[in-house]
């Protein structure tokens, strides 16, 4: 009998676009490898979405990005209807969303970050909270909605304008200098170094969903020591969070001379995320080939790693 696989995309988050991306490519894939599929475009309705959800398919593939979608509320809702989901628990996606969380379980295992504070949106926009140049992002968003690099010499960082977002909460961290490296995580394992090079400004939201705007280098041309640190660092923060099937680690490889402690330079890290993107300029999909597994492969792979409801 042929398994049903329902494809949550869409949301009503800032990455609304680009779930929508994933999720369409998602269940494109998923009925080559022979699933059969039904395409949800999630919105606030939620006894629509439960309605849509009955009768209860094999697994619910979580294509959604960003708040509500990527952060516990979802999974406690699939929890509740007693489905299975993929991607990470309830637990798990809530910690990973705070990245100030995140980074305090990273260090308490050992895992070198960027020194940071979390200051309310209103103090960002009349303090400067750290020596320039410096990092301000949301606490909880993905796909690098609303970073911004403040530099010497710059005029601040340009914030939203809306009150209502004034006690919005804000990470500011030093800036790291050097390369941006990303680790996928499969199943616990470690599956490759990517190095991201935007061909101008920082790997932005644009930047990774334009194409064009970045080269992808598999593997990373950097030390081997530095390579092996930040597949181990990637797995680690995979199992102390908890995450299960896929997630990806991002990275600053500092190898500028500036502030490294010694040779080959030093690595931070940065973020997890525990919904990477499925497109078809995403870094897992792009890992997964590296490593032979074709995208619907891995989008069965995915499935079929799925876990069971709380």
């Amino acid at each position: 009998m042929t398994k049903r696989v329902a494809v949550l995309m869409g949301g009503f988050s800032a990455e609304r676009e680009v779930s929508l991306t994933s999720g369409l490519a998602c269940a494109r894939a998923l009925r080559e490898a022979g699933y059969e599929v039904t395409e949800i475009d999630v919105t606030r309705d939620i006894a629509a979405l439960v309605t849509a959800l009955d009768p209860k398919p094999y697994v619910v593939f979580n294509a959604l990005h960003g708040r509500w979608g990527e952060d516990g509320c979802v999974q406690g809702l699939l929890d509740l209807l007693g489905l299975r989901y993929t991607h990470s628990g309830v637990l798990a996606s809530a910690l990973a969303m705070n990245k100030d969380r995140t980074k305090t379980l990273a260090v308490d295992a050992g895992i070198t970050v960027p020194h940071g504070v979390v200051v309310p949106l209103k103090r960002l926009a009349v303090e400067e909270i750290l020596p320039r140049p410096f990092v301000a992002k949301p606490l909880d968003e993905g796909s690098s909605v609303g970073v911004q690099i403040v530099l010497k010499g710059g005029n601040g960082p340009v914030l939203p304008e809306d009150p209502a977002n004034a006690e919005d909460l804000w990470l500011v961290e030093e800036y790291i200098p050097g390369r941006e490296l990303t680790v996928s995580v499969m199943d616990g394992k470690a599956v490759a170094v990517t190095e991201l090079r935007p061909k101008s400004g920082f790997y932005d939201y644009e930047a990774k969903y334009t194409e064009g705007k970045t080269e992808h280098i598999v593997p990373a041309q950097v030390p081997e020591a530095i390579y092996r640190e930040a597949m181990e660092a990637a797995a680690k923060v995979h199992e102390i969070l908890g995450c299960r099937g896929v997630s990806r680690s991002d990275f600053r490889y500092d190898d500028t001379g500036k502030g490294a402690d010694s040779e080959p330079g030093k690595l931070y890290f940065l973020e997890i995320n525990t919904q990477p993107g499925m497109t078809p300029l995403s870094l897992v999909p792009e890992q997964a080939a590296y490593k032979g597994m074709s995208f619907p492969e891995l989008c069965a792979w995915i499935v079929e790693s799925a876990g069971d409801a709380a």
